[in-house]
């Protein structure tokens, strides 16, 4: 087991952190809470012979993806991390990205039984979850205070570990940049996801609007996110 907070100060792309980790060419990979499959896009299109599902669990989201072209090595399915639609054994990698704080509390522990399920014998899950920390933090919790959720999926990559489910092979901080054209795309993209689908009232839409803005520059709002990632393995046993 490495731990490591070297890269706490360290700002760069998801990707960078992934093409690092993991080798992902001629894998099975699953995406559990892909989202708008940005990410999803990415890791299909780059290097050879992957194969990916990705699971959202929000019908107009997966309505929005399967609408999506050129990706014919993706599969896109209606479905969550606690009853993952695939076979015992078959998946090399598993992706969490933002997505483990998302799912009910009392689900969290079953989605890593069910993602040990699906991963082969010394297949890797590499879950990603934002730190209840940072500027663009400090805006979010104005309207959609996450600390609850976050420190659960925390407890639940831990409890992972020590039940022998998975080996940590090694624990990751970044800084990851999140930029926004302005505070209209920054309603489109998080207060308006229909994920969540927040109502703010006046006065707290005021407040964050506010806040935002003091974070804008050059005619856009840029943040540094810090990541924790914890890389786990399927045991061979």
């Amino acid at each position: 087991m490495q731990i490591s907070q070297a890269g706490a100060a360290r700002t760069c792309p998801e990707m960078d952190i992934i093409n690092e980790q993991l080798s992902l060419d001629d894998k099975s990979i699953l995406e559990l809470g892909c989202g708008g499959a940005e990410l999803t896009r990415v890791i299909a299109s780059a290097g050879h012979g992957r194969k990916v599902l990705a699971l959202e669990v929000d019908k107009i989201q997966h309505a929005a993806n399967q609408q999506i072209t050129g990706l014919d090595n993706v599969e896109f399915a209606l479905a969550g991390a606690q009853d993952i639609p695939a076979a015992d054994n078959s998946i090399d990698v598993v992706f969490m990205f933002k997505s483990l704080h998302h799912v009910p509390q009392a689900m969290m522990n079953k989605s890593f039984e069910e993602i040990a399920r699906v991963l082969k014998p010394g297949g890797y899950a590499y879950i990603s979850e934002p730190i209840f920390a940072g500027e663009f933090n400090e805006v979010l919790r104005l309207f959609h205070d996450e600390q609850v959720v976050r420190e659960a999926a925390f407890t639940a990559t831990q409890n992972a570990v020590a039940s022998a489910e998975f080996e940590l092979v090694e624990q990751l901080f970044f800084n990851t940049p999140v930029r926004f054209a302005d505070f209209a795309d920054f309603e489109h993209k998080v207060i308006g996801v229909s994920h969540t689908q927040h109502h703010l009232s006046p006065e707290v839409h005021a407040q964050v609007k506010a806040r935002f803005e003091t974070s804008v520059s050059d005619a856009s709002a840029l943040f540094e996110q810090p990541i924790r990632v914890d890389l786990l393995r399927k045991p061979l046993g």
